[in-house]
């Protein structure tokens, strides 16, 4: 039997203004110090596929439009509501205020490994993923209900942030149907 790809038109997606009108499922993703555009444009891309309410951008991330953020994110920065803040503190204390549970994806002494985890369904968590060379600020783990670790093997100390965004978000996707 031969396949064959699906058109776009196949896939049966929503409009950017109809994901705009959707309520976000709870998630919120936290970009604390994303250096790269391109890291911020593929977060959006991975943001919009699977239904991340709003993303946060803090401090140095690099902030829509841009030609960068657009090569990766082909699109879904306009399709993913966003909103700058300066400090990401600031940003995890209105989350926090709005009855999200906040979460680091960090290594930490006491963080849980992802398989461990099992979200709430119905529960609204904010993601935070930082910097690609000092990750998430010890102030904002600190200021986390607590850090989540995604397990490794091999010789790295970790993954890129773009890909850890896409393993946590898939993760919660599933996990919580």
């Amino acid at each position: 039997m031969k396949d064959r790809k699906k058109l776009n038109i196949e896939l049966g997606r929503i409009t950017p203004e109809e994901y705009r009108a959707h309520s976000g499922d709870g998630l919120a993703l936290v970009l604390d110090n994303i250096r790269s555009a391109h890291n911020v444009g593929s977060a959006f891309r991975t943001a919009d596929a699977f239904g991340v309410g709003k993303v946060w951008l803090c401090g140095i991330c690099a902030v829509p439009p841009s030609a960068e953020i657009h090569k990766s994110a082909l699109g879904a920065e306009d399709s993913v509501p966003f909103e700058h803040v300066q400090d990401t503190l600031e940003a995890v204390r209105r989350l926090h205020d709005d009855g999200f549970t906040i979460i680091s994806i960090e290594q930490t002494v006491h963080a849980v490994s992802l398989p461990d985890f099992r979200p709430e369904v119905g529960g609204k968590y904010a993601l935070i993923f930082g910097n690609e060379v000092d990750g998430v600020r010890q102030d904002v783990v600190d200021a986390s209900d607590f850090a989540i670790e995604i397990p490794q093997e091999g010789t790295k100390h970790s993954l890129n942030v773009s890909v850890s965004v896409g393993v946590i978000l898939s993760y919660f996707r599933f996990a919580r149907q």
